[in-house]
């Protein structure tokens, strides 16, 4: 190779070079402004995000500072023991009280036991094919659908062709078929939590299939199961619709003493004291109380969950 070759291939060499620097340097530029535009993006939404969320806190707080307001000198000893009257100032929610007692009596343990045991079915027994797929979306499907459409169902099937009427026992059935999908959900997701590793140790072990379910699945899987369970109860703690429907009554003197026998609930006397609201400004006093009370409730029963959940979760 001559001299002019040399010059020739060098200089051929440093034309490729500074080609490969430059669509090098493109492409970093590229990548860098399109990271750039990520972070933007990601410190706009983040800033969005947050005003949302105090912009639901101020609602949510102005609700509760408004509740506090009306409730004030009308949250009493008196207005929980005493029974319910047509006078606004002798009023009292104790058969409502008893009743929402009487109700979640009926629902829970319903619902925790044929949701869990179809939970377990569906994960652990069920061949994984179309039907099973099926039931699995059908389930999903049923835990978002409007809660009046089960009160529609639960006058038909358990109020009118069952003769319950708007009993406690027909409530109880209804309420349980709106919460049921919900807990057969929560309890698959905490059953596809458990690690495989630890079913297969105990199948290595020689266990039969329940045994595992029953010594190994369900133990690390009960604080999901539990803490969707209560998530669960406090839903039909506080709805109202399918009891409107089944056509439950407001005023009741007596309290229901079996399960067969009408009653009221916390969620309808706050309905039905918000409607007499109009007509007189008490009843508006005496709903306000009523829901700081269904809050309390409320309240208690998800802190429970918090602390099942805390108390027993494991990381494996």
């Amino acid at each position: 190779m001559d001299y002019q070759e040399q010059m020739n291939f060098k200089k051929i060499k440093n034309e490729k070079t500074d080609t490969n620097k430059k669509e090098n340097n493109y492409t970093f530029d590229i990548s860098r402004k399109r990271i750039n535009n990520r972070i933007l993006l990601n410190n706009i939404l983040k800033k969005v995000f947050s005003l949302s969320t105090v912009f639901a806190l101020l609602v949510l707080g102005l609700l509760f500072y408004r509740i506090a307001i009306d409730a004030r000198g009308w949250l009493d000893l008196q207005f929980l023991t005493s029974n319910l009257s047509i006078f606004a100032e002798k009023a009292g929610i104790r058969g409502a009280i008893i009743g929402t007692v009487w109700l979640m009596l009926i629902v829970a343990p319903i619902t925790i036991s044929i949701g869990v045991a179809t939970a377990i079915y569906l994960e652990e027994y069920a061949e994984k094919n179309k039907l099973s797929a099926f039931l699995k979306v059908n389930i999903s499907n049923l835990a978002g659908v409007p809660s009046v459409i089960f009160g529609l169902l639960g006058l038909t099937v358990f109020g009118r062709l069952m003769n319950l009427g708007s009993s406690i026992l027909a409530g109880g059935l209804t309420m349980s078929l709106l919460v049921l999908p919900i807990i057969v959900v929560s309890s698959q997701e905490a059953l596809k939590s458990v690690p495989s590793f630890m079913k297969e140790a105990s199948y290595a072990l020689g266990a039969d299939k329940w045994t595992t379910i029953r010594k190994v699945v369900l133990p690390v899987a009960l604080p999901g199961i539990l803490t969707g369970s209560i998530l669960s109860l406090s839903r039909a703690i506080g709805e109202t619709a399918p009891l409107v429907v089944l056509g439950i009554p407001t005023l009741i003197m007596k309290y229901p003493t079996s399960a067969l026998d009408n009653f009221t609930a916390l969620p309808i006397q706050i309905y039905y004291w918000t409607l007499d609201a109009v007509l007189t400004r008490e009843y508006a006093n005496l709903a306000a109380a009523t829901i700081v009370v269904l809050l309390v409730i409320l309240f208690l029963m998800n802190s429970i969950a918090i602390i099942i959940r805390n108390k027993f979760q494991k990381r494996y």
